[in-house]
């Protein structure tokens, strides 16, 4: 809104007498009327520009201070329990897979287990495009996304195909098709010849495109079910577990009051109370590569995500090992008896080829 100035008309009045000075008069009050109107319209335009900006503002706060519409549906962060089957787009291969239908029409059905899997949206368990798919929708949807080369496999690299010495290759790799290791890197033969050998170190699925077809079965809320989901995704692995509350003593370093001088830190022991979660330890745990090496990114992942304290690894011993057992049975008789009857030390270290004056002499010694 533009605000224009008044114009102030002044009337002169003056004597017949002074006919002569009237017209400057006039003319200087008309001079003196002039300069206070262009002000007043200046002010006013001010003021309108100020009113405007005004206006703009308290617009801008209000749709600052508007609520957000509240996001429905699945969002990042939750816990799913998701059903999934992906293939390359060309050819119809088989990438990955929860159904156990497929795993057995595909003939790896002796790979793994095969079942809905617990993810984490938003933590990049699966393909951004998937999880952007995911987000919004409701326990039972389903859907369908396919996954650029870049995002999935990255493109395929012709740089990547290089000529090897053939003495880094095991014999028994020595074949078309064969997953080798050359300097820490995974590559797939091509062939070989004399001497060399040509290596294509590009994904075996670089340059294809992934159908991701998935259905959300449902939500995990239950604490253990989530951190048995997490695990099972990370390692394969079914284990038994649990989660107890434990009182735990914590010790901890309290620094001195810094006025004081003489003060020294003080350690500190302290009750706490921490949410376990117990796993019994089991060979195949004991030997899962995952769990060799990246056992405390996973178990920090667990704990991040699930909001337990720590994770106790049980290894439990039950006398069924056989081998074991055996062993203890055998050190037992060796260190002074066996069952049925006492053993003759000096006939026992005459045919072990031992001479006893030597044992003597090296403990003298």
């Amino acid at each position: 809104m533009i605000v224009k100035g008044g114009t102030t008309v002044r009337e002169a009045m003056s004597d017949q007498s002074e006919d002569v000075e009237e017209p400057e008069a006039a003319e200087s009050d008309a001079d003196a009327g002039a300069e206070p109107d262009v002000e007043e319209t200046e002010s006013g335009s001010a003021d309108a520009e100020a009113e405007k900006a005004e206006a703009e503002e308290s617009e801008a706060e209000a749709e600052e201070t508007e609520p957000d519409e509240e996001e429905t549906g699945l969002q990042d962060g939750d816990f799913v329990r998701l059903d999934y089957t992906a293939r390359t787009v060309e050819g119809g291969q088989l990438v990955d897979t929860t159904d156990p239908e497929v795993a057995e029409e595909e003939g790896v059905a002796d790979q793994g287990t095969f079942e809905p899997r617990v993810i984490v949206l938003g933590s990049g368990h699966l393909f951004d495009a998937v999880e952007d798919d995911i987000v919004g929708k409701e326990a039972g949807d389903s859907g369908s996304v396919t996954i650029s080369a870049g995002e999935a496999f990255g493109e395929y690299d012709e740089s990547q195909v290089e000529t090897v010495s053939a003495s880094k290759i095991d014999d028994d790799d020595r074949y078309p098709g064969a997953r080798i290791q050359i300097d820490g890197r995974q590559g797939t033969l091509e062939t070989i010849i004399g001497g060399r050998a040509r290596v294509d170190f590009n994904h075996p699925l670089a340059g294809e495109e992934i159908e991701y077809e998935y259905e959300i079965v449902g939500v995990v809320e239950d604490q253990i079910e989530r951190a048995r989901g997490l695990l099972n995704m990370f390692l394969d692995l079914d284990l038994e577990m649990r989660i107890e509350d434990d009182e735990v003593e914590e010790t901890r370093v309290e620094e001195p009051d810094p006025d004081d001088e003489d003060a020294e830190p003080e350690t500190v022991t302290e009750t706490v109370e921490k949410r376990t979660l117990y796993v019994e330890a089991t060979p195949q745990l004991s030997m899962n590569q995952q769990w060799l090496f990246q056992k405390q990114q996973i178990a920090q992942e667990v704990i991040d995500k699930t909001g337990i304290d720590r994770i106790v690894v049980e290894e439990v011993l039950d006398g069924t090992g056989g081998m074991m057992g055996g062993m203890g049975g055998m050190m037992g008789g060796m260190g002074g008896g066996a069952p049925g009857g006492d053993v003759d030390v000096e006939e026992a270290l005459e045919e072990a080829d031992i001479d006893p004056e030597e044992i003597v002499d090296d403990i003298e010694e």
